[in-house]
């Protein structure tokens, strides 16, 4: 009775500590992520300072129809793929929902969030303003989000290290400051990670907390599905500005990979929306051997077909969705109501 007494007396004191030194960890992870967006800023701003206007304007529109055709068809793609995120997390949550909703619900918070940035608040009130609709309470769509975001780093890890890998030496020869063996060393890591995290699922059941409540993992072979699908989509947002870069480039899609995917990820720690400057500069700094304005050029048309495109689809679906309910809403309201017959 004593050691429970004063386990229950520390706990409560313990909680504002804890919750004081969440806060730090806030205010650092926050500065950083500034520090990080500010410095890509200014590599940014130093690297197109020289760029010709006039080249940038021709490269931007050199780009043939089949190279804009092959990206918008990856940029279904992978939109596609992303549905799949949804899809895979509603079945371990153990919820029906038929595609079609999970299909709205899931290229619009990705597009809005693509696009705006801070993907928890805006991913998170697209998914449950559709979702709600079909009874998913708060907790569940904030655990569909969590296992979406699970999809997206497993690919990201397994891509990134069989490209890492595979050409370590053409990574090295593109980027500052990295070797063979440190690019080998990342890439077995990332490999390390995603297979043990796959064992850690096969065990038993595994299960995290979050603010409090609970989520259930899913189990090896969803983990592996989730995997597969992560990568696939991964290979296609790439494909998409990789298809628009110019024709004399000799880069292979798997070295691109390698710069994509730190680029993706320097522009998430960021926080940036949609890594905007960071990635940018990250690819910019990685292709500085190649001539910069059709670089830029790729890039600019990459923003239009991934990004803009997309959010502008996005808000229309939206648009009309709310209509559409309205109107329902409208015509169930003016039904009149089922009258009785009388027993006299």
């Amino acid at each position: 009775m004593r050691s429970n007494s004063a386990f229950q007396d520390a706990t409560p004191s313990e909680e504002p500590h804890k919750s004081r030194r969440h806060g730090r960890f806030a205010w650092i992870g926050t500065a950083a992520s500034l520090l990080l967006f500010g410095i890509s800023l200014v590599v940014l701003w130093h690297i197109v300072s020289d760029v010709d206007s006039a080249e940038l304007k021709s490269a931007f529109t050199a780009a043939s129809l089949r190279q804009i055709g092959l990206a918008i068809l990856l940029t279904a793609i992978s939109y596609s793929l992303l549905t799949c995120y949804d899809a895979l997390a509603l079945r371990q949550l153990k919820l029906e929902v038929p595609y079609r909703t999970t299909a709205l619900a899931s290229f619009t918070s990705y597009a809005v969030s693509f696009t705006l940035g801070f993907p928890l608040l805006t991913a998170g009130t697209v998914r449950y303003w559709i979702y709600s609709s079909r009874g998913i309470k708060p907790g569940r769509v904030a655990s569909l989000t969590v296992i979406a975001g699970v999809t997206f780093w497993l690919g990201m890890a397994l891509v990134l290290g069989w490209s890492m890998i595979s050409r370590a030496d053409e990574v090295a020869s593109l980027v500052y400051y990295t070797s063979i063996k440190l690019n080998q060393l990342i890439g077995l890591i990332a490999v390390l990670l995603v297979v043990g995290y796959l064992a850690w699922v096969s065990l038993k059941r595994r299960s995290v907390r979050i603010q409090g409540w609970r989520l259930e993992l899913p189990g090896f072979r969803l983990s592996a599905a989730q995997l597969l699908i992560g990568a696939a989509d991964v290979c296609a947002g790439a494909g998409v500005l990789f298809v628009l870069l110019p024709g004399t480039h000799n880069l292979s899609f798997e070295t691109f990979l390698a710069i994509y995917i730190f680029a993706v990820m320097l522009g998430v720690a960021s926080h940036a929306p949609g890594g905007l400057g960071v990635f940018e500069a990250t690819i910019l700094l990685a292709l500085s051997s190649y001539p910069r304005e059709p670089i830029l050029g790729a890039l600019l048309l990459y923003r239009l077909c991934y990004y803009l495109i997309p959010f502008v689809l996005a808000l229309a679906f939206l648009g009309a969705y709310e209509i559409l309910n309205r109107i329902g809403a409208t015509r169930q309201s003016l039904e009149p109501d089922d009258i009785e017959p009388s027993s006299d």
